[in-house]
């Protein structure tokens, strides 16, 4: 039986601005990070990606290195739009990115031109597509000419083969750089997709003025800790979990001092009527400055838990101020490197 979207998808959903862009995005999209791979069952992903379409969630962003094995959640993707969401792909806002390794050599990886619009054609060919709404560059590249490196965003925009250009895990000052360079050959920079939860809070004293500053959107990934802003830690490490599998998430993040933080969010979580993970979505779009939040989900259920959490009334300055007792940096962000790079 064919796949017909429900009527009532944008009902309860929020959109938000991106910037001072025309684009609008969910208030939560969905991230292909993980659980989208050849490695899981394809009507899982299939499942979960109809009906996030169903609540009103329009944006599903990939990589191309998301799997694993590397490139299969695009994979899986195109085969969603082909069985399911093909009508309704001026519906959809489709994103991908590069820039960390994704085949062998030296132009598997980085930001050099050659890479970037290299990777792109491919992504396009496994899903299937002629265009994506959003293609970033995945991370700074330290030995590559940022000209060189935003070029690529602005030729594969001019080339029809993605609609507006995003960066991820930039630094303020390399952030103003890249918007310079874009608007100077006509490409205003959309977005920047930057790590940002209640444990990982670098976005904060710089950042977010800087997008403001630029005209930027802010879409905000692992909003819940690589899993760890979840009840899944509160007793332990249990099986199957991330953790246990060592997929993005150490046990040797896991610190005492940081599951002492961990049980006192959800604490306040549990006073709200909220789960955890509500609580760290609820709190990560507070600011009107973050577009959107970039959650992922292992099942249904799971994804309606979650976008429940736009729902909660807003956070009070009392609930703010306890929670900012315990949201404090905590060593999780995997992705300094690249946001630190100056």
């Amino acid at each position: 039986m064919s796949y017909l979207a429900d009527s009532a998808r944008y009902d309860q959903m929020t959109y938000r601005r991106t910037g001072r862009s025309g684009l609008k995005l969910p208030a939560i999209s969905l991230g292909l990070w993980h659980n989208f791979g050849g490695d899981r069952p394809y009507e899982l992903g299939r499942g979960i990606a109809r009906r996030a379409f169903d609540l009103g969630v329009t944006h599903f962003d990939l990589a191309n290195n998301y799997g694993p094995p590397y490139g299969s959640a695009e994979i899986t993707f195109g085969q969603i739009l082909k069985d399911d969401l093909r009508p309704y792909r001026d519906e959809l806002v489709i994103s991908t990115k590069a820039g960390y390794d994704m085949w062998d050599g030296p132009y598997g990886e980085w930001g050099s031109r050659k890479y970037l619009l290299s990777s792109l054609d491919q992504s396009l060919t496994r899903m299937g597509l002629d265009y994506v709404d959003i293609f970033y560059s995945h991370r700074f590249d330290p030995e590559t000419p940022l000209e060189e490196t935003m070029g690529a965003l602005v030729s594969a925009v001019q080339q029809g083969k993605a609609l507006y250009a995003g960066i991820s895990s930039y630094s303020p000052a390399k952030t103003r750089e890249a918007a310079e360079l874009l608007r100077s050959a006509g490409v205003p920079l959309l977005i920047h997709q930057p790590s940002y939860s209640m444990l990982n809070r670098w976005i904060e004293p710089e950042l977010l003025d800087t997008l403001e500053e630029v005209g930027a959107g802010c879409i905000a990934f692992s909003p819940l800790a690589q899993g760890m802003l979840t009840d899944r830690y509160l007793n332990g490490v249990p099986e199957g979990s991330r953790a246990s599998q060592g997929k993005s998430l150490s046990t040797d993040l896991l610190t005492d001092e940081n599951l002492n933080r961990i049980r006192s969010l959800n604490e306040i979580a549990k006073s709200r009527g909220q789960s955890l993970a509500q609580l760290a979505l609820t709190w990560t779009i507070r600011d009107p400055r973050v577009t959107s939040a970039l959650i992922g989900a292992s099942s249904v259920g799971q994804l309606e838990q979650n976008l429940a959490a736009l729902q909660a009334p807003p956070l009070t300055d009392d609930e703010l101020a306890e929670i900012d007792k315990h949201a404090v940096e905590s060593g999780i962000d995997l992705w300094a490197p690249s946001s630190q790079a100056e």
